[in-house]
């Protein structure tokens, strides 16, 4: 099959059109995003292509005028900080009941900038996850869907909410911070031939997921999502909603699965990340001779590891805690952050030079106690007496006065 390519084109950088003006309630001007394409053109050869794009603005999801925030009505005597709710009086539960939510969030057309994408570390609007956010661009939390890279507190949600030290009686509320749980409950769907398609279809809108596990009798989901995130926004976001029918919800975090096959595979998730965690951490050289990857190593290890001593063998501690030693630095040498100087101590007074150092190691041909990096830093140092006392200053003999006369 022939390769199809693209006719030449000359390419331009594309500069960002700063002759719009900016929005008149914030002030910041918008925000562009950059995509490289690289295609080949009809020689051959390979063409390089930036395309920038501006970020739209947020937009207010429903009339600021109409909005109204209002406390819950107080059906009971006490108020219930944990629960949200009185107490003492009407027992019913927001999440048990059939009450549909004012709106819904549409990500294709709701999300965009705002002010807090100029601040790190903000978090998400949990009025734009379930559809009533009335600010738009002036809102201070983010609206769009969180991504991998949005990295939060164990004991804080998205959303900027504190977690509690465990679960509600009724796996509702925001969460606890001892368990990192990915899996939402989904109760009271209408049932049909295509229930999961239906589940998978609405789901898959606000992250990606891992699993799902529809009980098609009962009308009831597990969705389990990649990032702890985007399940804590599907929550908000789906929360008294309905379906492809006049359905309302049930949207509250799921138990712990007592199935082992699936607390073996969170427990592989588990050590699969931690694994990763310790590749990118570790050089490419020792994670290749831990995996076996490297048939050679044992063999350097064996010459090298004798730092030049007949019949001596460094242990693990020793032969890693050099090996790292020298990758470090190296890659300071590379980058240029360090002065070749700081790699060594300063030898003691009364020392003019350090080729008394250097001589010992080069009899190894480079294998001995000190690197090659070290040598080549040692090279040309002299190092300059710092403990030094000024010599007295010569002058008359002064007497001290006694209690003699002739003094």
């Amino acid at each position: 099959m022939a390769e199809i390519q693209s006719p030449p084109v000359q390419t331009a950088v594309a500069t960002p059109d700063t002759s719009l003006e900016p929005s008149t309630s914030t002030g910041l001007a918008p925000i562009t995003t950059e995509q490289t394409i690289i295609t080949t053109n009809a020689e051959g050869k390979k063409v390089k292509k930036i395309i920038r794009r501006k970020r739209r603005p947020a937009r207010p999801q429903v009339d600021p005028a109409t909005f109204k925030t209002e406390a819950p009505p107080p059906t009971g005597t006490i108020f219930n900080i944990w629960y949200n709710k009185w107490s003492g009086g009407d027992r019913e539960d927001k999440y048990l009941s059939k009450t549909a939510a004012q709106g819904r969030c549409n990500v294709a057309k709701d999300s965009g900038y705002t002010k807090s994408d100029r601040t790190p570390g903000s978090y998400f609007c949990l009025f734009f996850a379930r559809g009533i956010c009335p600010k738009g661009v002036d809102c201070e939390y983010l609206h769009r869907l969180p991504a991998v890279t949005d990295i939060f507190p164990s004991n804080i949600d998205c959303f900027g909410r504190d977690k509690h030290s465990d679960y509600r009686d009724d796996m509702g509320g925001v969460g606890s911070f001892q368990r990192q749980n990915r899996t939402l409950y989904v109760g009271r769907i209408h049932v049909t031939d295509d229930i999961e398609e239906i589940v998978a279809r609405h789901f898959q809108e606000w992250g990606q997921i891992e699993r799902i596990r529809v009980l098609t009798a009962r009308g009831v989901a597990f969705i389990t999502y990649l990032n702890e995130a985007n399940s804590q926004f599907a929550k908000e976001a789906m929360a008294h909603q309905s379906l492809d029918h006049s359905e309302i919800l049930n949207v509250r975090w799921a138990t712990v699965d007592p199935n082992p096959a699936s607390q073996k595979r969170e427990a592989t998730r588990i050590e699969e990340q931690a694994a990763e965690a310790i590749r990118k951490a570790l050089p490419a050289s020792y994670v290749a001779e831990i995996e076996g990857r490297d048939p050679d190593a044992k063999k350097r290890r064996k010459i090298e590891g004798g730092f030049g001593l007949e019949g001596y063998e460094a242990p693990d501690e020793v032969w890693y805690a050099k090996e790292k030693a020298d990758w470090k630095a190296a890659r300071e040498i590379e980058a240029g952050g360090i002065d070749s100087r700081q790699m060594i101590e300063a030898p003691e007074a009364g020392y003019a030079e350090a080729p008394t150092v250097e001589a010992p190691a080069q009899q190894h041909g480079g294998n001995g106690i000190l690197s090659n990096s070290t040598l080549a830093a040692l090279k040309g140092y002299t190092a300059t007496p710092t403990n030094k006392r000024p010599a007295p200053v010569a002058g008359p003999l002064v007497g001290y006065g006694s209690d003699d006369d002739s003094d």
